[in-house]
């Protein structure tokens, strides 16, 4: 979905103004200066290690190696979280967040290029983040990783939270994705509504075409996500200042490493097809692990109605469905204040058994 949108700041990439330049580097002198890690026991590694026999990137981030690990399974597809790392920096007082390039993505795709990627599937990617769990359960000495999965991520994540609860301490669900095996048509047919409202007829005819389609191509799929987007302001509005400013002023990336973004994005587009097959409910809805789903009230993407429903029929030790108010899609992200204090105050304490003061 990300590829389809982001298109637009390629112009920016190509042929970037003088001023531009300076004002985009002063911008990521301030956040790599923000992201430095000076605490004694805090940890900042981020380099390539062998995972599903090609080089995949992986970084480690924390204040306190006491602290929970998070493990994110970023979304898109093909769309690294590592972006976002300004944005989130809070979180990691009280986390070490790790955030894995999957093949197919960031900083792996950038160096592998497509034919270092090896086989892009979703059972591959599933093999790739047991391979990445065991490998942090190693270098950090934990018995247990926090899930935290993100729009299409959740797809890996939910299979990841059900087969494997002695690996992971608790699954986080943020702009949760479900497909219920295509049967799903909350986001569709909010986007009908949205374009007769908005009197735009030939865009409309254009989707009723598509529903009536089983399968969609990669570029009916592009449109598809491209019109929910630009129909609603709010998402627009978080593409732009959220997804693209952070992309733009990403300290972890050279210009040419944006661009590899992008098309690591196009690349891994084949993927959303084979997420659009899942069913959640026949894969299992018992969960052995601790359940959260934190969704953007106002998401249109992934509309928090399905991902109620399905959370009402997840069977798990504890679980808890939380809103975060004015945020769409990328809901996390837009709002990391509101997600953290959510993470402390309804998730850690489950994980740790210890209350944590949020101040």
């Amino acid at each position: 979905m990300l590829a389809t949108v982001l298109t637009a700041s390629a112009a920016l990439l190509a042929a970037p103004a003088a001023g531009l330049l300076g004002y985009r580097q002063a911008k990521r002198a301030l956040s790599a200066k923000r992201l430095r890690i000076t605490t004694p026991n805090g940890i900042d590694e981020a380099g390539f290690v062998r995972i599903g026999g090609i080089d995949q990137w992986v970084s480690v981030r924390g204040e306190d190696l006491a602290n929970p690990v998070i493990l994110e399974i970023l979304g898109g597809p093909g769309a690294s979280n590592q972006i976002f790392a300004p944005r989130t920096r809070a979180w990691e007082r009280h986390f070490t967040v790790v955030r894995w390039d999957m093949r197919g993505a960031g900083h792996t795709f950038a160096a592998g290029g497509p034919a270092g990627q090896g086989e892009l599937s979703l059972d591959q990617l599933y093999r790739d983040a047991l391979e990445v769990t065991e490998h942090l359960r190693a270098r950090l000495g934990v018995a247990k990783l926090l899930l935290v999965a993100n729009s299409m991520g959740t797809v890996l994540g939910l299979r990841l939270a059900r087969n494997h609860p002695e690996l992971y301490s608790a699954y986080v669900g943020t702009d949760q994705n479900v497909v219920a095996g295509g049967r799903e048509r909350t986001a569709y047919e909010g986007l009908l509504a949205r374009l007769e409202a908005a009197g735009k007829m030939k865009e409309l005819a254009t989707v009723k075409a598509l529903g009536a389609k089983t399968h969609w191509s990669a570029q009916e799929r592009d449109l598809y996500n491209k019109l929910v987007v630009t129909t609603d302001p709010l998402s627009y509005d978080t593409m732009k200042t959220v997804v693209v400013r952070s992309l733009w002023f990403s300290p972890l990336h050279t210009l040419r490493g944006l661009r590899a973004y992008l098309k690591a994005m196009q690349f891994s587009a084949p993927l959303a097809a084979e997420a659009a097959t899942v069913d959640e409910w026949a894969e299992g809805t018992v969960f052995d692990l601790p359940f959260f789903v934190i969704q953007g009230a106002e998401d249109v993407l992934t509309p928090p109605e399905p991902a109620r429903r399905l959370f009402a029929d997840v069977t798990a030790p504890v679980k808890k469905f939380a809103l975060i108010e004015d945020a769409g899609h990328f809901a996390s992200f837009r709002r990391p204040a509101r997600f953290l204090d959510l993470l402390l105050t309804e998730v850690r304490p489950v994980i740790t058994a210890t209350p944590v003061a949020t101040g």
